[in-house]
């Protein structure tokens, strides 16, 4: 109990050291809010460019402004490094590290693995190890059994939980303080440390019984949007060939006060959670002997909206006589979503695969992301001087959107993004 005992204590008073590996859109976020809570934090990442930023107090992710950054690093509290030493003064590390698929589709945990095995060297008595990372139910578990080959012992040496990441990147109001926070230890006194811990910077935590549960959570949150994303995006193909408007019957369906949540269609999911994450759990679903036919389906509508999405603009044009092959076209928008830079799993990668392969010649506006696929984002006056076919992908809100609606053509919205502002294009428009 002494080594749990001296966390505590300095858990309490705050004078522990906190290390959290890796600096993206998850640990920065997560390593501010510590810091603005008086604990000394430093984030470790390979990226020397990203540490140069931190160092200097400049953010490089559109949640965290600089004046918000700066101050802590001119006071001392957060700072950066690519240097692994940083872990020997470390009481805590949280571990927010991407968990991508490999080429196959299968999990790879390559950059938990490193940071695991990094950490190991360092590896001391009375530490306490938070995984964010998301992964299969598990994870956790198998990391502990790598730590303890030092010879220290889970619950007694060392503490370890899970706790998902929930950074909702581009969102005004849930950020990392007022989002609940899920914890679970690998055994007791690591459930109890790490809702000592998180309630130090979050204003709500809640415990489950053990990491696998935390595991599974995530995976049960983002498994429910790409299930019921798919289902709407269905929807939009069946109420393409009935012609009927999907968005209509979305908002009349929405006016239901029990039993339904809106979903909007789009023109394929992005980003690192929703693409991925119920892969996760399909591949450990199946090495346990059974199926999950709903999450797989789930995954095969997504993948294919691009090419609706393509299928809806070739077919526009051959109604007016016009060959895809010969057009150029403006992609509006790269990024998964709109708001932020990250173009992580983004539907536009496939869609402007597509559109080459067809022989279509690409241009793109994207006020957040400078270059795409060999591309630069061009300004829209000059790039719709250029065209009249337009292709909405992603909805930024501060994309002249009155411009796009004033030019004579055809656009295909596949995010509703000019009704919902109330403009009426003089061109065609065809919606998704």
């Amino acid at each position: 109990m002494e080594h749990y005992k001296g966390l505590v204590k300095r858990l309490k008073d705050r004078s522990f050291r906190l290390v959290v590996v890796g600096g993206g859109y998850v640990g920065l976020p997560v390593a501010v809010e510590f810091a603005k809570r008086g604990v000394k934090t430093t984030v470790l990442d390979v990226d020397g460019r990203k540490v140069e930023l931190i160092n200097a107090g400049k953010s490089y992710i559109e949640d965290i402004p600089s004046d918000e950054l700066a101050p802590l690093v001119e006071e001392g509290k957060l700072s950066a490094t690519t240097d692994r030493h940083a872990y020997r003064g470390a009481d805590v590390v949280i571990i927010t590290v991407p968990t991508p698929l490999d080429a196959e589709g299968n999990p790879d945990l390559s950059y938990v693995l490193s940071a695991m095995n990094a950490l190991k060297e360092y590896l001391h008595p009375g530490m306490l190890i938070s995984l964010e990372s998301t992964t299969y139910p598990g994870t956790t578990d198998e990391m502990v059994d790598l730590l303890e080959e030092t010879g220290l012992k889970v619950g007694k040496d060392f503490f370890m939980g899970h706790s998902p990441e929930r950074i909702n990147p581009g969102d005004p109001v849930w950020k990392f303080h007022n989002t609940p926070k899920v914890v679970g230890g690998v055994e007791p006194l690591s459930t109890d440390l790490m809702v000592r811990l998180y309630s130090i910077a979050v204003e709500k935590v809640v415990p489950v019984s053990t990491a696998r549960a935390a595991e599974l959570t995530k995976l049960l949150e983002n498994t429910f949007r790409a299930v019921n994303i798919a289902l709407v995006n269905e929807f939009a193909m069946i109420s393409h060939k009935l012609k009927v408007d999907i968005w209509e019957v979305i908002e009349a369906a929405g006016t239901k006060p029990f039993g339904f949540m809106k979903f909007h269609p789009g023109p394929g999911v992005g980003g690192h959670c929703i693409p991925i994450d119920p892969l996760y759990l399909l591949w450990k679903v199946r090495r346990l002997g059974l199926d999950a036919e709903f999450i797989a389906l789930a995954d095969r509508i997504n993948k294919g909206m691009p090419d609706f999405v393509v299928s809806l603009l070739e077919e526009a044009l051959r109604e007016e006589g016009r060959d895809l092959s010969k057009e150029k076209v403006l992609v509006v928008g790269v990024a998964y979503k709109k708001n932020i830079s990250d173009t992580r799993e983004s539907p536009a990668y496939r869609i402007v695969e597509l559109l080459r392969s067809r022989g279509t010649k690409v241009l793109y506006h994207d006020p957040y992301v400078p270059q795409f696929m060999g591309l630069k984002s061009m300004p829209l006056d000059r790039a719709l001087s250029e065209t009249d076919t337009i292709l909405i992908v992603t909805d930024h809100d501060n994309i002249a959107w009155d411009l796009i609606g004033d030019k004579a053509g055809i656009i295909l919205d596949a995010r509703n993004a000019l009704r919902k502002r109330g403009i009426r294009p003089l061109g065609r428009l065809v919606v998704l």
